[in-house]
């Protein structure tokens, strides 16, 4: 350990510099669809990660296919990536990565200033929407990197960041950067929080987002009832339906998140929309479900005056605790040992750009970022001794492979796999 303590010394001193960097950056509104905010933030990691040399792309995404009020498709703008590369032609290239986009950015049309009152620093946490999730683990994964640049043993790795600024939607136009950075790198490294005890998450459940549009008949609530199609009712159905599925299947949690619809009550509604997540265990629920959706888009289709159209698609496979993954954490966890941190690793129902990652191959740790909780909250919070003690994390383990202390691939695992 003699070899890295410099290095990882000067993150110990850099405590109340990286508590000044989150607590500039938290400032920064950059809700998912603030793409105002989104570009603000950009700027900020743009001048930060440029510093670590390589080159730099700013990559514009896709706008997001959504269905609107009406029920109609539409495309939602999102914000730019952020892409860094260093050393490309190294024999070990490890891909790193975080968003900058926040789930609570606080109400529409509050200014930055008034924001900044709700930000509060005590008694070593941060108090600020999204200082955990994720701004914190972009300053753990900027110091960690400087400190292993600053080490001898950088010249063996190739390094990969990319700050994604939709992953809080499930990252619907970084999907192809991820799938790329999968397979030209041979691990990853991903700086959401970890979870509030210090521990880091293994397997994760799967995630898809849904919206349902039932279409009925519009008729006079009072003269004409039995003309009308009522789509609410409908919809009601269909609702009860998705909760019996998934009381049914214990590796299923289902969650219907905003119904619209309707108007004047004295007039049959025609337009119902539910938009709803499904969280699988395993292939096994996520096939389960799918099968299911499928068979209620068949039943409609038989509903004389009914239609239902069905949109989205399961945007992160389940992320199994196997192969390479298991072999990372295990090599983290060990690394963590050497900082005097007992580290564990449990499953979890959140889900994260990790799980994309293992889909395409790439082994992955993905909670290397800050000790927080009440996160996508007004209340959430940032320990700020888990700064430096996740930068150290992380630069020890890059430092140990640098210097082929820690081998990889482990298990046989080849890039990209």
């Amino acid at each position: 350990m003699h070899r890295y303590a410099p290095y990882l010394d000067s993150l110990s001193a850099q405590s109340a510099a990286m508590t000044d960097l989150v607590a500039d950056w938290v400032k920064v509104r950059s809700g998912s669809y603030d793409t105002a905010g989104l570009a603000r933030m950009a700027a900020k990691l743009k001048t930060s990660f440029a510093a670590l040399g390589g080159t730099c792309e700013e990559l514009p995404l896709p706008p997001q296919a959504a269905i609107d009020p009406q029920g109609s498709s539409c495309f939602l703008p999102l914000g730019q990536a952020l892409r860094f590369r260093k050393r490309p032609d190294a024999p070990l290239q490890v891909f790193l990565g975080i968003h900058y986009d926040v789930v609570y950015g606080g109400p529409a049309g509050v200014s930055d200033v008034a924001a900044d009152a709700a930000i509060r620093l005590e008694a070593g946490v941060l108090h600020a929407s999204g200082a955990a999730d994720a701004k914190g683990g972009l300053v753990i994964l900027l110091k960690a990197l400087e400190a292993f640049e600053a080490s001898p043993f950088s010249a063996g790795v190739g390094w990969e960041v990319l700050l994604n600024p939709d992953e809080e939607l499930g990252s619907p136009g970084s999907l192809p950067l991820l799938k790329e950075a999968a397979g030209r790198n041979h691990l990853g490294l991903l700086f959401e929080p970890c979870l509030p005890d210090g521990n880091l998450v293994g397997a994760r459940k799967g995630s898809g987002n849904f919206t349902a549009v039932v279409r009925g008949r519009a008729a006079h609530a009072g003269r004409d009832p039995h003309l009308g199609r009522n789509a609410i009712h409908a919809m009601a159905e269909l609702i009860v339906e998705l909760d019996r599925f998934g009381r049914e299947r214990p590796g299923l949690n289902v969650n219907v998140g905003r119904v619209e619809g309707g108007g004047a009550l004295n007039r049959v509604p025609d337009l119902a929309i539910a938009r709803f997540n499904l969280r699988a265990g395993g292939a096994a629920d996520q096939a389960a479900a799918e099968d299911f959706l499928r068979g209620l888009a068949a039943g409609f289709a038989s509903r004389e005056g009914y239609s239902l159209e069905l949109h989205g698609y399961f945007t992160s496979p389940p992320k199994p605790l196997e192969g390479g993954t298991l072999d990372l954490l295990k090599a983290v966890a060990e690394c963590g040992g050497r900082l005097g941190m007992d580290l564990r690793w449990q499953a979890s129902g959140g889900v994260s750009d990790g799980n994309k990652l293992a889909a395409a191959g790439l082994p992955n740790v993905d909670t290397l970022g800050a000790r927080g909780d009440n996160i996508h909250s007004p209340k959430e919070w940032l320990a700020l001794d888990s700064l430096p003690e996740r930068a150290r994390l992380t630069a020890l383990l890059l430092m140990r492979l640098g210097s082929g202390e820690l081998a990889w691939p482990a298990a046989g695992s080849g890039r990209g796999g």
